[in-house]
């Protein structure tokens, strides 16, 4: 059974930190694309950040460039998401996703086939 699970989230004042784990079983994901997404509530689940194989330079979103780092262990089939400076804007359910197929890069949430159960994100002002 293929299977994600994030972990990490929490409560942090603004300005802090937070690294998020994303860990896989069932199968190696260390070849396929893996993106981190988060829905507030009462949004779109949007995109964050995606990692690829082959030494291709991650993607960020435009709101979380320079603050946010995306990045796999691959021996341990895990992806983590480091978040630095954080803000009360960041609050949100963050899911781990995955999609098999070209290194391209991918922000819908309909491109990714597979996902985990979210960690909840919550900074305090």
């Amino acid at each position: 059974q293929v299977q994600l699970v994030e972990s990490g989230g929490g409560l942090v004042q603004a300005g802090g930190s937070l690294r998020l784990s994303c860990a896989a079983s069932g199968r190696t994901f260390s070849t396929s694309p893996m993106a981190w997404f988060r829905q507030a509530p009462g949004k779109e689940r949007e995109f964050v950040a995606v990692i690829r194989a082959g030494g291709l330079t991650p993607y960020y979103t435009d709101s979380v460039k320079g603050r946010f780092t995306i990045s796999r262990d691959s021996a341990k089939n895990t992806v983590y998401l480091q978040m630095n400076s954080l803000k009360p804007d960041d609050t949100a359910v963050y899911y781990c996703a995955a999609r098999s197929g070209s290194a391209s890069i991918k922000t819908a949430p309909t491109d990714y086939a597979i996902w985990g159960q979210g960690t909840q994100v919550t900074v305090s002002s």
